[in-house]
């Protein structure tokens, strides 16, 4: 049982060091042409948006760095590299949640907002 927990839980970080490590490769574009906190919404927000798991409302933190972030500007650089390991439907939530929807019909990487 102990060994399945740890599984579990390597598994969870290996996803997040993963989706952070790909997310963090499209920042350097991201850093030189859309305004906020890039890093921040890497270490803030990357749990509430993995593509593992239930949807979960985001934390205030979160919520600050998304309030900072040019939304729109960061969707051009969604890759499919990283939408494979985010959920585009958890982002949507995430932006709604903290008061920055996406506007319906918007595309952010290959999604398209409902």
């Amino acid at each position: 049982m102990e060994m399945a927990i740890l599984k579990i839980n390597f598994m969870g970080l290996a996803i997040l060091a993963m989706a952070g490590i790909l997310i963090f490769n499209s920042s350097v574009a991201l850093s030189q042409s859309c305004q906020g906190d890039l890093q921040g919404l890497i270490t803030e927000c990357a749990m509430y948006v993995q593509k593992r798991g239930p949807i979960m409302d985001p934390s205030p933190g979160c919520c600050n760095v998304i309030k900072s972030v040019d939304i729109p500007c960061v969707c051009k650089y969604i890759s499919k590299e990283i939408e494979s390991v985010i959920d585009m439907d958890k982002v949507v939530h995430v932006a709604d949640f903290c008061g920055k929807p996406l506007s319906h019909g918007m595309k952010c990487g290959s999604y398209i907002v409902p």
